[in-house]
């Protein structure tokens, strides 16, 4: 296949985008590297630096290119950030979005991966989270986002635009010679790894007293690998279907204390923890079913255990600062 990946230097994206190369598939990445770095871009890939909301350049660069699909990583992901300057995350993740929809639609690109947020979810009604449960965000981060979900919905049904949205829950650890690295970093396993190298005095709990068996919050984490797996696979599935939407997590929920002790166990490193309050827009409880994408595309996640995600992530960690 002949691949565009949008923010293929990010973590997510690079993952895929290394994953897709070593079985064979040609990709180009478009990035703007406003929180990447050149040297994340494998060397195998074509790379072109530009901003999807500069409609000219990411319209030749479809026209030019001819893909067979289109993964698009590229957007703002921190929902702390989006309660302080919502506006940042709508412009970058849905008007930018709505940009490369229409220059996908005029080049004649009818084949999308969206990657999608549980954020869209907000505050659940019952746990597991199935795909068909409310709509309704806590933060502007997952309403960026389900804004073009809502848009994709509307341009499969009138302009026969076939996609895939995949509702990630907490993406973790780290491939062979490449993982988490966000500049700035904000996600908990990275910075609680910080804490055990000593390049952070202590981590953050936000929150104390959710209703939770420690009172603080839960999430559900998902191998890097694993979910690139699936991204092949939604591609894949384009082919026979016009529009699917699947969560992606591994159905076990972790409080942000318990991925503090799994830190502990796999670095045998003290972690230092800094109690803080709450921060708005955060739910207490984010699990997922993933049954729906096991059933229909036949996904199986390699890495079941919180420890085994950790590990990954520790491997990369300690080779990034080598």
């Amino acid at each position: 296949m002949n691949v565009l990946v949008t923010g293929g230097a990010g973590y997510i994206g690079g993952t895929v985008s290394r994953m897709l190369l070593a079985a064979g598939h040609k990709v180009t990445i478009f990035d703007n590297l406003c929180h990447s770095r050149r040297e994340s871009i494998p060397s195998s890939a074509q790379f072109i630096q530009g901003d999807l909301a500069d409609r000219p350049v990411i319209e030749a660069t479809l026209r030019e290119g001819q893909f067979d699909g289109v993964l698009h990583f590229a957007a703002l992901i921190e929902a702390g950030e989006s309660m302080k300057v919502p506006e940042i995350y709508f412009h970058n993740n849905t008007m930018a979005t709505l940009t490369l929809l229409e220059a996908m639609l005029a080049t004649g690109h009818k084949r999308l991966v969206f990657s999608s947020t549980a954020a869209c979810y907000g505050e659940p009604e019952k746990t597991p989270i199935t795909e068909d449960a409310h709509l309704l965000p806590t933060n502007a981060y997952g309403e960026s986002k389900l804004l073009v979900e809502r848009m994709l919905t509307w341009l499969n049904r009138i302009q026969d635009l076939r996609y895939a949205s995949l509702r990630y829950f907490n993406v973790a650890g780290a491939i062979d010679g490449y993982g988490e690295a966000h500049e700035p970093e904000s996600h908990l396993i990275p910075l609680i790894l910080d804490v055990a190298l000593g390049r952070r005095a202590s981590i953050k709990i936000f929150g104390q007293d959710y209703p939770t068996k420690d009172g603080t919050c839960v999430r559900d984490y998902v191998h890097v690998s694993d979910l690139a797996d699936a991204h092949f696979l939604a591609l894949q599935a384009l082919d026979n279907n016009s529009r699917l939407i699947y969560n992606l997590g591994s159905g076990q929920g972790f409080t942000v204390r318990e991925v503090i002790d799994s830190v502990r166990r796999v670095t045998g490193r003290p972690i230092t923890v800094e109690e803080c309050p709450r921060r708005p827009g955060d739910p207490a409880v984010l699990v997922a079913s993933s049954e729906k994408i096991k059933a229909e595309l036949g996904w199986k996640p390699k890495f079941a255990k919180l420890d085994q995600i950790v590990t990954s992530a520790w491997q990369w960690h300690q080779q990034r600062y080598a």
